[in-house]
């Protein structure tokens, strides 16, 4: 498997000067349904996973405090500058989705929006992101995943092992994934290329009060 965190810090680290050209249009309304789906409230702490260049910046309100991190520098320096050009308070941080340097139970909110499907191990990625949430805490999601419930062919498991080095794996399941993690999935709505992007909001259950 080429999909390593090294090999994901080296390519998005080329990607950066061109991402916006290609991510930005293309996925602007995704995003903003996506946040859309977030029970926000002044004041909350948020973590955005992966937050490369910083396009979801515009849709994320101003009076949060707001954590951003991602693997590459390159996109760190970027997300700094659009949050600076935004007025928008931000700390940023070079830090890797599956292994957070971050205390238990320390955000209201965890972003992680096209990166599911890039990180090397995701049930790693989601149990720090678990971890990290307070009980009851929200878990935005918008990546591109396979149909739940539906089996990977030979033909897209071959054809994976290209794009998972390249850009994205193909294969992996939003259902199966976040429910492993723990979560409980509260909404789930396709936003682009016919449902092969997907907008899902998960919680971390609270305790029972018995």
């Amino acid at each position: 498997m080429f999909n390593t965190t090294a090999w994901n810090r080296l390519r998005y680290t080329v990607y950066a000067p061109f991402y916006d050209a290609v991510a930005a249009r293309a996925f602007r309304r995704p995003r903003r349904i996506a946040l859309g789906q977030v029970d926000w409230e002044p004041g909350m702490r948020v973590l955005l996973v992966g937050a490369g260049t910083g396009l979801d910046l515009p849709f994320l309100p101003h009076d949060i405090e707001l954590h951003a991190t991602d693997i590459a520098p390159t996109m760190v320096k970027r997300t700094a500058k659009r949050a600076e050009e935004l007025r928008h308070d931000v700390e940023c941080s070079v830090m890797d989705a599956e292994a957070l340097n971050y205390p238990d139970e320390h955000f209201e909110a965890v972003i992680m929006h096209l990166i599911i499907a890039v990180m090397p191990d995701p049930q790693r990625g989601l149990a720090e992101a678990y971890r990290v949430l307070k009980p009851g805490g929200q878990l935005c999601v918008m990546d591109k995943f396979q149909p739940d419930g539906q089996s990977v062919g030979a033909g897209r498991r071959l054809l994976n092992g290209v794009t998972s080095a390249l850009a994205t794996d193909i294969t992996r399941q939003a259902q199966p994934l976040l429910s492993e993690a723990g979560f409980q999935i509260h909404h789930d709505e396709p936003v682009l290329m016919n449902g092969l992007f997907r907008a899902l909001l998960a919680v971390k259950p609270a305790p029972s009060s018995r």
